[in-house]
């Protein structure tokens, strides 16, 4: 066995296991309450199977650490620290470990596009320059709805950039690395994807709102949702319970990633988070509350291309359905050292949250945990009326 395995293995009788029942009933008559307690044996059987899956699965692929999170509809039923935070010193992952999230960060950001524009501060379909008046004009007009849905030509990175290692004291500065590139093609007509263009984003939510950006989503995204693991990935900064980030080595075991700094792009992959805040952030964003109804559809369903056909992607939500036709919304992250799945059908109220500090890592076991619960215990012939 592996050092890196003789490692796991002694960790594994010291893994926290969170299982809060979901009874959604009174303690009221027996009949009641032995159908409470069979809808919690249900779930907890389904946590079971998935858990196999997920340490099967982990102990596989040999990742260093991973912290996984469900909801269903609006209690968390599974929540778990797998693994270590940082491998070297053998501390393990906890449910409050904080990971790089990386584009689910765009959601996060999302969020304050939907509370100006429903504020009546920021108009998506006006030019970005309204809000950013520093950057660059470009052969055609450009908004904040299409750099949202990644349908304005803003390129992606070129070669290592995403690698940066340079600090950004600006949101306004991390706009030099692209502002003077040209559009991949006219707004409407494609679809390519752009953490470059979340970073205009986040300009443009500064330029509403007249608040720095980071000030901004600590006292209008994650102070409301007590998303207290939620913070920006400031390289420089001892940040409580961040976790040590990996990347596959040629042996394919985990080691130590090189240092980035992700000052550049706090909206488009910068943020640290847990799957509990997911999971948080998820269930204020399933059915109006949080948001207006109007507000969670704007972000959410897939916008169109001008011919007509659809994207798959609404305003840093992606838009699709799993083989059933179940609708499914979220996101994925790929960072360096972190890899994130945040997903969600908000019919059933089923949420999966994952993160996993190591690049590249599948997210495939995510979507099978998922399945299953919506297999399980989102089926639509299931009884659950108690």
């Amino acid at each position: 066995m592996p050092p890196f395995q003789r490692q796991l293995a002694s960790l594994s009788a010291t893994l926290v296991l969170l299982v809060v029942a979901i009874t959604g009933c009174s303690a009221t008559p027996q009949s009641d309450q032995s159908q409470s307690d069979q809808a919690h044996s249900d779930v907890q059987a389904v946590v079971d199977s998935a858990r196999t899956l997920v340490m099967t699965e982990f102990e596989e692929q040999n990742y260093p650490g991973m912290s996984i999170a469900v909801a269903v509809e609006g209690e968390v039923v599974w929540s778990e620290g797998i693994g270590f935070a940082d491998v070297e010193a053998q501390v393990p992952v906890t449910t409050a470990s904080k990971f790089r999230v990386g584009s689910v960060s765009k959601p996060y950001t999302a969020t304050a596009i939907a509370q100006l524009m429903v504020d009546g501060r920021l108009d998506v379909d006006a030019p970005i320059q309204d809000y950013v008046p520093t950057f660059p004009e470009k052969q055609w007009a450009i908004s904040t709805r299409q750099v949202g849905g990644h349908i304005a030509g803003i390129r992606h990175y070129l070669g290592n950039e995403n690698f940066s290692d340079v600090r950004y004291e600006t949101v306004d500065a991390g706009l030099d690395i692209f502002k003077d590139s040209p559009l991949l093609f006219e707004p409407g007509t494609d679809y390519s994807y752009s953490s470059y263009g979340w970073n205009l984003v986040s300009a443009v939510v500064e330029g509403a709102s007249g608040k720095p950006f980071l000030d901004y989503m600590d006292e209008h995204v994650f102070g409301p949702l007590n998303m207290t693991y939620s913070e920006a990935d400031w390289a420089d900064e001892d940040i409580e319970g961040r976790v040590s980030f990996y990347v596959r080595g040629d042996d394919g075991m985990p080691q130590v990633a090189p240092y980035v700094d992700n000052s550049y792009k706090w909206a488009g992959g910068g943020f640290l988070s847990t799957p509990e805040d997911m999971i948080r952030f998820a269930e204020a964003h399933r059915t109006p509350g949080f948001l207006t109804e109007e507000a969670l559809e704007f972000l959410q369903r897939t916008q169109q291309l001008n011919d007509g056909s659809d994207t798959g992607y609404g305003i840093g939500w992606s838009d699709d359905e799993d083989s059933a036709g179940r609708r499914l919304v979220g996101h994925t992250g790929g960072s360096v050292g972190g890899t994130t799945l945040m997903t969600m059908n908000p019919e059933s109220g089923v949420i999966v949250a994952m993160a996993i500090n190591l690049s590249r890592a599948d997210l495939s076991i995510g979507r099978q945990v998922m399945q299953l619960f919506l297999d399980e215990v989102a089926s639509p012939d299931r009884d659950t009326d108690h």
